[in-house]
């Protein structure tokens, strides 16, 4: 399994949904992000990131609610933000960084 810091350095952008299972909006973000990604194809990755398997990221990051959404560009936090979004507001921060 890749380490978190190598998936999030890449060349092109990274979206990282931090989540639990049991989070209620954290589930509504999953048919979110399959919309995103029929938007934005590969040209940005998104990766979701259980906050309970993968501690130290999300410790790393001081994520402390669920769902926390983060916008990596070559390793480099650029935008973040807590709670549902919606696919039309995600492509926009992701063309305002790309």
């Amino acid at each position: 399994m890749a380490k978190f810091s190598d998936l999030i350095n890449g060349d092109k952008p990274v979206l990282v949904d931090f989540f639990a299972e049991w989070c209620g909006p954290c589930k509504m973000m999953k048919p979110i992000l399959e919309q995103l990604k029929s938007q934005v194809g590969d040209s940005v990755s998104i990766i979701k990131v259980d906050i309970y398997k993968n501690q130290p990221a999300a410790s790393s990051f001081n994520v402390q609610s669920v769902p926390t959404l983060i916008l990596f560009k070559n390793g480099i936090q650029v935008w973040r933000q807590s709670g549902v979004l919606q696919a039309s507001q995600l492509k926009q921060v992701i063309d305002a960084h790309t």
